[in-house]
């Protein structure tokens, strides 16, 4: 039992050390993905956001997301759990003045980005974990995760320290994939496809949106809405083949070559529409509930 247990230990941090690298050097291809630099899916409504426009989808999910926060007139401390660049801040701040918002990341570049791009605005990027960090209990009033906590494999560490970190009656938002039965239930197709998605993007795995909602319930964690939004979200996933095919003519007619962590996460983005396809097996939902 102890040799799984450091075989695991082993595993997670050699994914969380791939990742970081992955980040490092394969960020600032995200602005082809996204000029608002949102490193995440979109979310469509009908005759309001544009299929055809991806950062209208996309900083559309962070509207989704920051609207179930419920987020009144005094002022809220915001914490994003694995920001990225700081994008949903950005837009987090953009609609709401009395936002004070922090966000965690263990990549070098994207504090030293993110902050650029936050620069004169309320809110800052410091080079954390978001399984163990340095703030003081209690002491956020929302909490997010967009696409994040799936690269510790949505882990129950990822969910108790957001809990701790919030305050009571705080709320979180978490936007993500998971699966929707457990892995050795997939089929071989979705199962090649997960394996090569996780491989590409450092994710340590993908859970159950059911395995969220019980942790969550042990946690104590109150009104927790799991929703399906993955019709939402597909318009926005079958931009990936268009975005890989005009990533890779835009370098090639530039003379510039193609990065190795930039081919993993063009890989990456080819798999999870893939995966998006198996729909039995995978969904991508939205999570939020209220710190008792």
């Amino acid at each position: 039992m102890k040799t799984q247990t450091i075989n695991l230990s082993s595993y997670a941090e050699q994914n969380r050390i791939e990742m970081v690298d992955f980040y490092n050097e394969a960020t600032e291809d995200y602005e082809f993905w996204s000029n608002d630099y949102n490193m995440h899916f979109g979310y469509f409504i009908p005759f309001k956001t544009n299929p055809f426009k991806r950062d209208s989808m996309l900083n559309q999910m962070n509207t989704q997301v920051l609207k179930r926060l419920h987020i009144g007139k005094t002022k809220n401390r915001l914490v994003d759990l694995g920001c990225g660049m700081g994008a949903t801040m950005r837009h987090a701040l953009k609609f709401h003045e009395n936002i004070l918002a922090y966000g965690v990341t263990l990549s070098d570049f994207q504090v030293k980005q993110g902050n650029e791009l936050l620069k004169g605005k309320n809110g800052i990027i410091l080079k954390e974990n978001y399984n163990n960090t340095s703030f003081q209990s209690n002491s956020f009033d929302s909490a997010i995760a967009v696409e994040s906590f799936c690269h510790s494999g949505h882990n129950y560490i990822s969910l108790k320290e957001m809990h701790r970190i919030l305050k009571p009656g705080g709320r979180f938002v978490i936007a993500d994939a998971f699966l929707k039965k457990d892995e050795t239930k997939l089929c071989k197709g979705g199962k090649y496809a997960y394996h090569k998605l996780c491989n590409h993007w450092s994710l340590e795995k993908l859970e159950t949106h059911t395995y969220i909602k019980e942790k969550l319930k042990e946690l104590g964690f109150k009104n927790i809405k799991v929703e399906d939004t993955s019709f939402r979200v597909a318009p926005s996933v079958l931009h990936v083949p268009f975005a890989i095919t005009g990533f890779i003519l835009k370098k090639l007619f530039s003379f510039k070559g193609i990065k190795r962590e930039s081919f993993h996460n063009l890989k990456g983005s080819f798999y999870a529409l893939l995966t998006g396809l198996h729909m039995k097996s995978f969904g991508y939902y939205i999570i939020s509930a209220e710190k008792i």
